[in-house]
């Protein structure tokens, strides 16, 4: 049976302001914030994915941040299980829980429902990163575009964590990764309401993106890097160094081009990164999207979300 009170979603592409505008949202309802971001839940990863501060925390409840070390694999499957139990932690204390955040395969998993794929392997990963290596990404792209050429059509040649997945799960299943996807499980038994942030001014965002990669850098990302890299058990085959940012000044502290490339190519892979966002939030039913530049933004995310924060009309005192 289906909760009578929806759960409040407020997503976007990066960069788009979420986190602003939940903490104004906190100000006025007794919310407590639960990230839906894959780079936020390692320990570690905190300039470069925008992580809230102790401060912010403090004044805030947030949920999922700092889960696992930087070395573990955090999949779809444990989100969605550590999600429940936050929301059902959060309700249990007459609170209310805002779902914030851009991780589209996570939300996916929570609206959708999620697929039932096999569990990594390391040994697997680690021989498609060698064969990346000497042959690049694009030659494994093409490789699973002959296995799955749905799931070929919808990731880019270049984007190595999806097309390494998809390979991966081809090799221990036998089965390719779009099959899988289409028998999923059944998804949180919700009703949600969500508000997407989405820009229609594209180069607004662009600029924005480049201003906030340039203040990371300003708070010291690089160094975050660094010291990332001088943990012996960590290496840049782990999907926390994968994270947009860190694998490009990872790259760059191992020598593999200047720092001042290594910045523009983060900022290029951000770009990319809200273009494939803004794709799959237009694609999805029943949301309700806000232009995060206009003023008047704040107000109408406001409104749609207030169902989720108000109690149901039974509930009123009399």
């Amino acid at each position: 049976m289906k909760a009578s009170r929806p759960l409040a979603v407020l997503t976007g592409p990066t960069g788009t302001g979420k986190s602003d505008i939940a903490l104004r949202l906190a100000r006025e309802f007794p919310i407590e914030i639960v990230s839906v971001d894959s780079a936020q839940v390692y320990r570690g990863l905190d300039i470069g994915s925008a992580k809230p501060d102790a401060a912010t925390r403090a004044a805030v409840p947030h949920h999922l941040l700092d889960l696992v070390e930087p070395t573990e694999n955090y999949s779809a499957g444990q989100f969605f299980r550590d999600c429940s139990r936050a929301i059902e932690d959060i309700e249990s204390r007459g609170r209310l829980p805002l779902l914030v955040g851009g991780t589209m395969l996570y939300l996916r998993a929570l609206i959708g429902g999620l697929a039932q794929l096999p569990e990594a392997s390391e040994a697997i990963r680690a021989r498609l990163d060698a064969e990346a290596a000497h042959g690049g990404w694009p030659a494994l792209h093409a490789r699973l575009a002959a296995v799955d050429a749905q799931a070929a059509a919808r990731i880019h040649q270049n984007d190595s964590q999806r097309i390494q997945r998809a390979l991966e799960v081809y090799e221990i299943s036998g089965e390719p990764i779009s099959a899988l996807q289409a028998r999923t499980r059944s998804p949180l038994a919700r009703d949600f309401r969500v508000v997407a942030l989405i820009p229609e001014d594209r180069s607004r965002l662009h600029e924005a993106l480049a201003r906030r990669f340039e203040q990371m850098m300003a708070a010291g990302l690089l160094d975050e890097v660094r010291r990332l890299r001088a943990r012996p058990d960590l290496t840049d085959s782990h999907p926390a160094v994968r994270a947009v940012g860190y694998r490009q000044l990872w790259s760059h502290l191992a020598g593999g081009y200047p720092l001042e490339t290594a910045v523009s190519r983060a900022i290029a892979a951000t770009r990319q990164l809200a273009k494939r966002q803004m794709t799959w939030l237009r694609s999805m039913p029943n949301i309700h999207s806000f232009d995060p530049y206009d003023a008047q933004s704040f107000v109408g995310v406001r409104e749609t979300l207030k169902e989720a924060f108000l109690p149901p009309l039974g509930a009123l005192p009399a």
